[in-house]
């Protein structure tokens, strides 16, 4: 039985439209990077906070000539921009003026604007390597656990459940107290800087194992694996071959959102005394000193708090826009 004439006209148009397109170079396969780009492309908040994400990037590298080119060092005192009586910044705003874009702090004068621009250096580098050394961790543990089950699995799961009920922030400020001035070569701030990241990135590892293990549990016994087990593939080939690069979607996800945490907690530690040491700047100490001036200079109070603020929702919002990217059953 032949099919009827207006379905073979049919036929023939789509294979003349399809045959154009082709010709055209219009019809051309996409990589899932492709996609995920274009996904990403479309979400405005997401593009919005990479954009800031990475201007806050470029502000921290090159702070020194930031401050340079507006003639401020973070670390000048301003005595003469001081009310001697109230120790306030004379002036409204802060002390806002086109010398001092955002004022200057109480009792010292130092250039606001210059401090919240270095602050941004200890922000990101702790926010950026202790998701690195969590990310590592994370990812090495959660695969073994997820891959080998029994109790390799066993006893990674309860190592994790034991770090995840850790009082991190406490356990923190008390190895900080102790902790000698040099260590490793690094001195003051910098053994501070040293001890937060391993200590941040190590509490944070379980958050992005769990992840890594459930995933890897999943893709353990897919066909793939399978077909690469049966032609006498190894472990070492399986882990790194065949599932780790079906785990950086997830991971990746993962870390854009464990940033902006890391962020904070850095801010929080700062802001109890637990972060870096004067005169290094950092916006959690910064919002610490403005505690004692927040009714006669807010203003001290809420540039580094706005700082804080947009740094985060830059970040979520960036790292909410690759999930939906990567995610394989979006819409977007």
């Amino acid at each position: 039985m032949t099919a009827p004439l207006h379905d073979a006209v049919k036929a023939d148009d789509v294979d003349t439209v399809v045959t154009a397109e082709v010709a055209k170079g219009s019809v051309e396969g996409r990589s899932l990077g492709q996609i995920a780009w274009t996904r990403l492309k479309r979400d405005k908040l997401a593009v919005a906070g990479g954009v800031v994400v990475l201007f806050l990037i470029l502000v921290a590298i090159f702070a020194p000539v930031i401050t340079s080119i507006i003639g401020q060092d973070p670390n000048k005192y301003n005595q003469d921009l001081i009310d001697p009586l109230f120790g306030t910044p004379t002036g409204s705003l802060g002390g806002i003026s086109s010398d001092h874009l955002l004022g200057v702090e109480p009792v010292n004068g130092r250039d606001v604007f210059a401090r919240i621009v270095y602050g941004a250096r200890i922000s990101l580098l702790v926010g950026f390597l202790s998701a690195v050394v969590a990310v590592v961790l994370g990812t090495v543990l959660g695969i073994l656990a997820g891959y080998f089950g029994g109790w390799v699995d066993a006893l990674i799961s309860r190592v994790m459940d034991g770090l995840l009920a850790f009082p991190q922030l406490l356990f923190i400020i008390s190895l900080i107290a102790v902790m000698p001035d040099k260590l490793l070569g690094l001195e003051g701030t910098g053994v501070r800087l040293l001890v937060m990241i391993l200590v941040i990135g190590f509490f944070g590892w379980p958050y992005i194992g769990r992840i890594v293990r459930g995933q890897t549990l999943s893709l353990r016994e897919r066909e793939y694996v399978e077909a690469a087990r049966s032609l006498g593939a190894g472990r070492r080939y399986i882990l790194f071959k065949e599932l780790l690069p079906n785990l950086i979607a997830p991971i990746t996800v993962y870390t854009t959102l464990m940033i902006p945490t890391n962020i904070l907690t850095e801010a929080a530690l700062s802001f109890l005394g637990a972060g870096v040491k004067p005169p290094t700047a950092s916006w959690g100490q910064m919002l610490n000193q403005a505690v004692r001036y927040y009714e006669t200079d807010p203003m001290y109070m809420v540039v580094p708090g706005v700082a804080i603020f947009i740094t985060v929702l830059a970040f979520n919002l960036f790292g909410d826009g690759v999930r939906d990217a990567l995610d394989p059953k979006g819409t977007r």
